[in-house]
């Protein structure tokens, strides 16, 4: 599972120790998978399952909303602290009773039903830890950051990090100062061997993004019969590229940067070729996602320099715990 460093002006424990944090990822994402293994194999995993229907709750409790985040972790503890933790869908933000050790530097997954098979016992670990990995990326011993509920939903966030390699390292639209002004990036992915600079466009199912100049402000949209104008992607992604070559200019980072327009559920007719762009669709999406997540080099030197690099330069907006 790749590693969210930074997630848009989120605070971040990445940004505290850079050289601690990821080991400590791998080794904590480890044990928790080697004790929820143990436990299945040797029959000992909760065998519990609450059938609930979430329509039917609301209707019944319209003023109790529930989720299903809080449906898994709150299955073994008393209705006292159920009610004590069932806020309004914030289960982010939930754990201002407990220490910041025992909630955000452990993980003890809770399996809430025996899996048949050791691949659906893996997805259900990966699911809680998707979410774990938000509250990672969103708090810090003294410092918590309100969390968009957008990005539980994020499809290519959860696709990204749960399917790339550990020593891979995300910052998901971090935002950076430049000269006091704050600019809102897109996705950035630190390999071993070079910095990911990705556009995504998707936000229609089978669209048609038309493009015949790299430098013109606008391309076409077509959509079955219908056609208007947005945006030229491409403009965002080579301001990306600048200002990250910028970054790593200064810092003495020498990684490559390779810039990628990416989307998965339509096509980009674009003439010829792009200098130093690859353009991902749904034609080849999967091909390139696939050699994407195949990696035998280790984390390197170069990369950890990246990312810090990268989050000396960002923006935080975070509180101060109450504990």
């Amino acid at each position: 599972m790749a590693q969210l460093i930074k997630i848009q002006d989120y605070v971040s424990r990445y940004q505290i120790d850079m050289n601690r944090y990821p080991a400590q990822f791998i080794r904590m994402k480890k044990s928790g998978w080697e004790r929820v293994k143990t436990q299945w194999d040797m029959g000992e995993l909760v065998q519990k399952w609450e059938h609930l229907n979430e329509s039917e709750d609301i209707k019944a409790e319209p003023k109790k909303k529930s989720s299903l985040f809080l449906k898994l972790f709150n299955v073994n503890k008393s209705k006292e602290e159920i009610d004590a933790t069932n806020k309004t869908f914030n289960e982010l933000n939930e754990d201002e009773r407990l220490p910041d050790d025992e909630t955000t530097l452990y993980f003890e997954p809770n399996i809430v039903y025996n899996p048949t098979t050791l691949e659906e016992l893996k997805r259900l670990f990966i699911d809680q830890f998707f979410h774990f990995q938000l509250k990672w990326a969103s708090s810090t011993l003294r410092e918590k950051s309100y969390v968009d509920t957008k990005f539980l939903r994020d499809n290519f966030l959860k696709t990204i990090l749960q399917s790339l390699p550990d020593n891979y390292l995300v910052l998901y639209y971090p935002i950076v100062q430049l000269k006091k002004a704050p600019v809102e990036l897109d996705v950035i992915i630190l390999t071993p061997l070079e910095c990911l600079c990705i556009t995504v466009v998707e936000s229609h199912n089978l669209a048609v993004y038309v493009g015949n100049s790299e430098r013109e402000r606008f391309w076409n949209k077509k959509i079955g019969i219908e056609e208007k104008k947005v945006l030229n992607p491409l403009i965002q992604l080579n301001r990306m590229e600048s200002i990250v070559a910028q970054l790593f200019s200064t810092a003495g980072v020498d990684m490559p940067i390779r810039k990628v327009l990416l989307t998965r559920n339509s096509y980009i007719d674009y003439p010829g070729t792009l200098y130093k762009v690859q353009i991902i669709d749904s034609r080849n999406y999967e091909n390139w996602f696939q050699n994407l997540k195949h990696t035998t080099s280790p984390m390197k030197h170069m990369q950890i320099l990246a990312a810090k690099t990268l989050l000396n330069s960002v923006q935080t907006t975070s509180y101060n715990r109450t504990l």
